[in-house]
């Protein structure tokens, strides 16, 4: 029967879409790839070689025992594969969905070196984690004794609430602020829900509420509250706010109307996935659908705004981006997403600047690729007399994003940054130049991997953890 059933979602997957199949309901489609997921899985998890050298392992920035909980999952150990997965990981349901795995564990698997196809290490992860929190295995955190300590973390993305987490496990207060109206950060709002479905981030935010994490939201720090006051008012503090500012075009008529930046556009859709009324979306403003789309960019951002645009039905979609696909920074398999989709990506491609009052169009100038950077990473040149107009009604500017100035923004004096305007901090441990006071994730080291967030975040925890018990020793003395 159950062969039965997986015959039957692949000819639906593969030969028509579902909404075509109305005797097809949603209950059976999640029963039946539910079954289709189980199968994968344990066939996936039985290729891994369990190596000696799992490469898998340490190239994952939070060293997950993958060989382990791959054999698990083989033998049917499910609840035990899961326990294995979060003893390192704190959202090991988010990772599995968005981390780079083709430049991270399955990139360098041993069988993918050998030639034979990596172990699909992400798809088995994210089925692990959604098995246990279908099981109910998923538990509140329960700390075995409360602590006196508090400890307030500003920003709810990735990297505060790992800390957030840790440091809850140790029954430590922890109260989290956020600018946003939903926990999550950039998990919420910035990554598109096809890549990363909004109840699973919901879930996760509400199983760390229940195990005791305040959330005060909708708290715009430096006007709502001020810096000083969550300092005052906790022992200790981390900052982990991302970096929000996006890196903006220079060129005539950049303020056009239709010329957007990325994460506008990104939260706009995804607070329309919410059923929030969007007054940008309804208005065309931030919607893609009839328009042609330009996107400027060649990050995961960027991929993320094309595949976007496609689901909201424009008529076309193209990537201008200065380099060639062997430079882009992005993932290559987003990239490949993409293409699929019917996303046309124009190469070696500029902009000059933009046509219209409502945008018309891209001015665009060629590029070629001369002598290497520093980093060893060609140059853009600039082809003359090759420049061409490229016709748009929607231009996203997806160009990457740059650390808010803080200081300036909460008013706070001491707190050093780097000449790129990142919290200046120490590796491995976030502390910052004022007593107390840590820094975790992107506002350290600039727009990251959401995966780098969270080893920040926990390694900042156990940091704080330090502190705090030092400074209760110096109080009994």
């Amino acid at each position: 029967m159950a062969n039965q059933k997986m015959l039957k979602f692949v000819n639906v997957d593969r030969d028509m879409p579902t909404k075509r199949a109305p005797d097809l309901r949603k209950q059976d489609f999640e029963e039946i790839y539910s079954e289709y997921a189980a199968v994968k899985a344990e066939e996936q998890s039985s290729r891994c070689s369990q190596c000696g050298v799992p490469y898998c392992q340490s190239h994952c920035p939070l060293h997950n025992n993958i060989p382990d909980w791959l054999r698990l999952t083989a033998e049917g150990r499910l609840r035990e594969a899961y326990d294995v997965s979060q003893a390192t990981n704190t959202f090991p349901e988010i990772c599995g969905r968005i981390c780079p795995q083709d430049r991270l564990c399955e990139g360098n698997c041993v069988i993918e070196q050998s030639g034979h196809g990596t172990v699909t290490i992400g798809s088995v992860e994210k089925y692990i984690t959604d098995t246990a929190f279908e099981n109910g295995w998923v538990k509140p955190i329960s700390p075995s004794a409360e602590r006196a300590e508090s400890v307030g973390i500003i920003g709810a993305g990735p990297g505060g609430l790992a800390a957030a987490d840790m440091l809850r496990r140790q029954g430590i207060q922890v109260t989290v602020y956020d600018r946003y109206d939903r926990g999550g950060g950039l998990l919420t709002y910035g990554i598109p829900g096809f890549k990363l479905e909004k109840d699973v981030v919901m879930k996760r935010m509400d199983q760390l509420e229940a195990g005791g994490i305040e959330f005060r939201l909708n708290c715009n720090v430096g006007e709502d509250l001020s810096f000083d006051a969550i300092r005052g008012k906790h022992d200790a503090v981390l900052i982990a706010t991302g970096v929000y500012k996006t890196r903006a075009l220079q060129a005539p008529g950049v303020g056009a109307e239709g010329v957007v930046r990325a994460l506008d556009y990104l939260t706009a859709s995804n607070r329309k996935s919410f059923g929030d009324d969007v007054e940008e979306f309804d208005s065309g403003a931030l919607n893609a659908e009839g328009k042609r789309v330009v996107v400027i960019g060649g990050g995961d951002t960027a991929m993320d705004c094309v595949r976007t645009a496609i689901r909201q039905g424009a008529t076309s979609v193209k990537c201008l981006y200065r380099r060639d696909k062997a430079n882009m920074p992005g993932s290559q398999r987003e990239v490949q997403n993409a293409e699929e989709e019917g996303v046309e990506f124009v190469w070696l491609s500029a902009p000059k600047g933009f046509t219209g009052d409502a945008v018309e169009g891209v001015m665009v100038q060629k590029m070629r690729l001369g002598a290497p950077d520093p980093t060893g990473r060609q140059m853009p040149e600039l082809i003359e007399g090759s420049d061409y107009i490229e016709d748009a009604d929607l231009v996203v500017q997806a160009l990457g994003f740059e650390p808010e100035d803080l200081p300036k923004l909460w008013g706070v004096n001491g707190l050093e940054v780097t000449r790129w305007g990142t919290v200046k901090a120490n590796y491995g441990t976030g502390e910052t130049s004022l007593d107390g006071v840590y820094a975790a994730g992107d506002i350290v080291r600039g727009a990251s991997l959401v995966v780098w967030a969270i080893r920040d975040g926990r390694e900042a925890a156990e940091a704080i953890m330090s502190y705090l018990s030092n400074t209760a020793s110096v109080a009994a003395e």
